[in-house]
């Protein structure tokens, strides 16, 4: 794993020197745009609207196009002159609750790792951190763009998320608040807050949520390649839309009657389980990887490996799978 950013978190007088490693990697499946029936990739050309010539990156510019329509162009120096100057530390400005954060302004988790000359005070400011109570709020420039950040303790490190500035947040406009609204009462609330009770666990465990749509696509090039169609069929099989449709938009005239069905449901799987805590059936059916996937990913390691490349995904399955 490779550090994205090597420099110093300033706490107060005292400096610590760190590097910034991503916390999170995207395992989403990719596609390339290839020709149908040969396979080639397809290619794209830079080229000019107003000539239909070609143009070579070192004619390339930035065009920034006003409300009015007016496009202001900006040359590559121009726009290096106005980036922040830049700077290896993060400066710590505050210290607020972390409830005081709402998630919408995080954008992207970083760790934090010492160098080995400043474990100490790297350990201080964790623990301090963690007794408070609190996170610390930075700012810090990466990629040559100054960002807002909060610094927590988890997990024995020091993690950074990155943030959006408060205008990057949309504020809701949607009619209904404008309107006058129906009012809940009392029975609904209460069946709502039972189903709630029925559905609650004490923790959130990751683990138990996966892909579906990376799974299936992992095993369907699985199976093109254990079948030797590497290339594309004639036809493309549409996914089931089970579940959709008319009813979907059907109004649900009476909300009470719903979550009490809902209540029913719920009760009658933790029944057969035998304990409050277990995952109902109908919970699990929809987070579990179906028996037949589970097969088909642990099938081979040569043919899992090949399928995984093609596909540029990194499916997983639960250990023990």
């Amino acid at each position: 794993m490779r550090s994205i950013w090597n420099g110093q978190v300033e706490f107060g007088l005292v400096s610590i020197p760190v590097r910034l490693y991503a916390a999170t990697e995207n395992n989403s499946v990719r596609f390339r745009q290839v020709h149908a029936q040969d396979g080639g990739q397809i290619r794209y050309q830079r080229v000019c609207s107003e000539d239909g010539e070609e143009v070579p990156y070192s004619e390339i510019a930035k065009g920034y196009q006003t409300e009015g329509g007016e496009l202001v162009v900006i040359t590559p120096d121009e726009l290096a002159a106005a980036e922040p100057q830049s700077s290896r530390s993060a400066q710590v400005v505050e210290f607020v609750p972390l409830e005081s954060i709402d998630p919408v302004y995080y954008d992207k988790t970083y760790y934090l790792e010492p160098r080995k000359s400043a474990v100490r005070p790297y350990l201080l400011l964790r623990d301090v951190l963690h007794k408070s109570d609190r996170v610390a709020i930075v700012r810090i420039t990466l990629r040559n763009r100054e960002a807002m950040a909060v610094l927590r303790a988890a997990s024995d490190v020091i993690m950074l998320s990155t943030m959006h500035w408060a205008d990057e947040v949309r504020t809701p406009a949607f009619p209904f608040l404008q309107e006058e609204h129906p009012q809940v009462r009392s029975e609904e609330m209460s069946m709502a807050m039972t189903l709630v009770d029925h559905m609650a666990d004490d923790v959130f465990d990751p683990t138990e949520y996966h892909d579906r749509y990376r799974d299936a696509v992992a095993e369907l090039v699985e199976g093109k390649l254990v079948g030797g169609r590497t290339q594309a069929s004639g036809g493309t099989r549409r996914r089931s839309r089970s579940g959709k449709g008319s009813g979907e938009d059907e109004d649900v005239s009476d909300l009470l009657r719903a979550l009490s069905a809902s209540v029913d449901d719920d009760s009658g799987s933790r029944s057969t389980s035998g304990t409050k805590n277990t995952k109902n059936t109908k919970k699990s059916d929809t987070r579990k990887k179906p028996p037949a996937a589970k097969k088909s990913a642990t099938t081979s390691s040569g043919r899992k490996a090949a399928a995984k490349k093609t596909a540029n995904s990194k499916p997983r399955t639960k250990k023990g799978a």
